[in-house]
């Protein structure tokens, strides 16, 4: 028996990192997994990752996978992709809003079109597919919508700034993208726990080692032993999307800080445990 055994499951951004392996355990959890992501086959993106991989990975161990190629920064994407989904598996369970994409570019260099593209991924498209999601779990009392965070919400604090080389780093837009997504959760949290729907955001408490952070070099490399293994935020979601309404809605918090509290694991770090978390974590 797994905890989310025929429960119908979205991952966005399961291509690769986090989302591929958030895609693989809810599977081996018992999940009908709908994996979503922009890069269907091993070379359409210049970075290492596909639907296709995903999926073939999660079939050989036995669990059920679905592979749709969608741009969810078009609204009528994020309708398609829900619309698959129930015809592929029935009414969704379960949402992880994970896709990201991201530009450490500083303010006065940042090109518009930029600017917006990266709004319409990390902020607008879980708006949307959160209320298409919703369409299935409010007449149900049932499902769980998980947003992955980024300690990169946690702002430098008023100055003076002692760090001349904080303001040439450009996360000041990624930043305030994964703040307004703590904030959303909070909010939307509030809104519908009166119909029995979870809603719960989650950040690495350490730096995770993907192809994404390895290119914006976050981290030295895929074996960075300063890094957070990407099964560890797999296994944060999944506590997430199965444990009680009452037990974790509207829950801002840290993979390996919400593992520790629960008793997943005995040894944590890095933020949420070590150091402190945003304002949104802490209520």
């Amino acid at each position: 028996m797994g905890r989310l055994d025929g429960q119908v499951v979205v991952v966005t951004g399961a291509s690769r990192g986090i989302g591929a392996e958030i895609a693989s355990l809810l599977a081996a959890e018992g999940g009908r997994v709908v994996c979503a992501a922009r890069t269907l086959r091993e070379g359409d993106h210049q970075l290492s990752g596909s639907l296709e991989t995903t999926v073939a990975a999660i079939r050989a161990k036995g669990g059920e996978a679905h592979a749709v190629t969608v741009n969810i920064a078009d609204p009528a994407e994020c309708e398609r992709l829900l619309d698959v989904a129930r015809k592929a598996c029935g009414p969704v369970d379960v949402l992880v809003n994970n896709a990201a994409l991201t530009y450490f570019v500083p303010i006065k260099d940042y090109a518009v079109n930029k600017w917006l593209a990266s709004w319409n991924v990390n902020v607008h498209a879980p708006f949307v597919l959160s209320q298409l999601a919703l369409r299935d779990m409010i007449p149900r009392r049932h499902g769980a919508i998980v947003n992955i965070g980024s300690g990169a919400a946690v702002g430098p604090g008023r100055g003076p700034y002692a760090d001349a080389a904080a303001g040439a780093r450009g996360g000041t837009c990624y930043g305030a993208q994964k703040a307004a997504l703590e904030r959303f959760t909070q909010g939307l949290a509030a809104e519908v726990y009166q119909h029995g729907v979870s809603v719960t955001c989650v950040s690495p408490s350490q730096v995770v080692p993907t192809p994404g952070t390895v290119y914006h070099k976050l981290v030295k490399g895929m074996d960075d032993p300063r890094g957070e293994r990407p099964e560890v935020m797999a296994k944060a979601v999944l506590l997430l999307a199965s444990e009680p309404l009452d037990r974790v809605t509207g829950r801002v918090t840290y993979s390996q800080q919400i593992l520790k509290e629960f008793g997943w694991i005995d040894d944590a770090h890095g933020r949420g445990v070590q150091t402190a978390g945003t304002g949104y974590s802490q209520i």
